[in-house]
């Protein structure tokens, strides 16, 4: 990209020879020779580090997300990429990861790194599209109404997906029903010829009208012609939705197993001393989540001690009490007694309650037998992944 494209978005420092970036990043510890670093809220300190690195320019933007957006926006439509994009109440990073594993041996595909889905994360994966990059995927997080289609409106999706819809982010958008409109505003933003990937939801369906696009309904009853590293219920109801954008894309599916390397701390197993297993997926947690979490839990179980340790439920608005209650009368019905709740919500759950990770860390350290299966799951502002890492080297 030139700099002449670069210098309306703010105050440009460039090397003396360069006229164009290769690339673009936020963090001058990642920068790679040809760079562009933008220097996003504190970065301004970091310019001078950036270009010593190698960067070929800094830009100190008047506006960063207006900036970051103009920036990815312009590689997009450069790209004659097929771009993927995929929002949901949960299970999009997941999918994301199923997905990219069923393109990525047919085609050249990017994906987002991680949960990169707001409005820095989604131009920083648009700024890796190559010239010859078939296929883009890209998570599209939802903090609001209008979060998703300002997102959309420079990601320019081929496909969108929307995993499910569920109580989450309550407290910015209220109701169940908000999150479904804001979740279709990536089904508004589909190009005429585009296509809608979306679950059996009848919150969804006003949204489906539009007779320009294809919309396919994904069947989570359908049985799966593949083997998969990974078993539980959730993660192949986001392989059903990944094997539907895959046949939208025209890739062959495996003929013997899957193979997927998931995001960090979500469904990651690691062994325990003793015979015992760690279920880390603490990235973060909601209702539905929950809920699929502690039935995988109960399913791994095969007779052994069940312990979870499970942090409460962020951003559920006025209903909050409520969906923890409800957690905690499903621990109830599983025969999950071995509890350690986190947070001041989290009393609802029962068991031992402490107040922080580090003390259930403490706590779990105390009462952890040989052979146990342990999970550990809550919402990211409660920090559980203290606990997996004082289990496990």
């Amino acid at each position: 990209m030139s700099l002449d494209t670069i210098e309306p978005l703010g105050r440009v420092i460039a090397r003396p020879w360069a006229d164009a970036v290769t690339g673009m990043q936020v963090d001058s510890r990642r920068i790679d020779e040809g760079d562009l670093f933008v220097a996003v809220g504190g970065g301004v300190d970091f310019v001078e580090h950036a270009l010593a690195r190698g960067a070929s320019a800094a830009l100190v933007p008047a506006d960063a997300f207006a900036a970051l957006a103009a920036i990815g926006g312009a590689v997009r439509d450069k790209s004659h990429a097929r771009v993927v994009g995929i929002t949901g109440s949960t299970g999009k990073t997941s999918t994301k990861d199923i997905l990219f594993a069923l393109c990525a041996s047919h085609r050249r595909t990017i994906a987002n790194e991680g949960n990169y889905n707001t409005e820095i994360g989604v131009p920083l994966t648009l700024c890796r599209i190559e010239e010859d990059t078939e296929i883009c995927i890209s998570e599209l997080g939802m903090r609001g109404l209008g979060q998703i289609a300002w997102l959309a409106s420079f990601v320019r999706p081929d496909i969108g997906v929307i995993t499910n819809v569920g109580p989450v982010h309550l407290e910015l958008v209220q109701t169940i029903e908000n999150v479904a409109r804001a979740k279709a505003e990536l089904i508004e933003a589909l190009p005429s010829g585009g296509t809608a990937i979306v679950p059996d939801e009848p919150l969804l369906e006003p949204y489906l009208k539009r007779p320009d696009i294809s919309v396919r309904r994904v069947d989570n009853e359908a049985p799966i012609p593949f083997r998969t590293n990974y078993s539980s219920a959730h993660q192949l109801a986001n392989t059903r939705t990944a094997i539907a954008v895959a046949d939208v894309l025209g890739i062959p599916l495996p003929t013997s197993e899957l193979a997927v390397e998931f995001s960090k701390l979500r469904e990651e197993e690691r062994e325990l001393p003793g015979g015992g297993l760690l279920l880390n997926d603490c990235y973060n947690a909601n209702p539905v989540s929950m809920r699929a979490a502690l039935l995988h839990l109960a399913e791994r179980g095969n007779g052994r001690r069940l312990v979870a340790v499970l942090g409460e439920m962020a951003e559920l608005g006025d209903e909050a009490p409520g969906y923890h209650k409800e957690i905690g009368a499903l621990l109830r019905e599983l025969g999950i007694s071995d509890v350690i709740a986190v947070g001041p919500l989290a009393r609802d759950y029962g068991g031992e309650w402490v107040a922080t990770a580090a003390d259930a860390a403490t706590e779990l350290r105390s009462r952890l037998r040989p052979g146990d299966v342990v999970l550990v799951k809550g919402s990211r502002s409660v920090g559980l992944e203290t606990v997996a890492e004082n289990l496990t080297p």
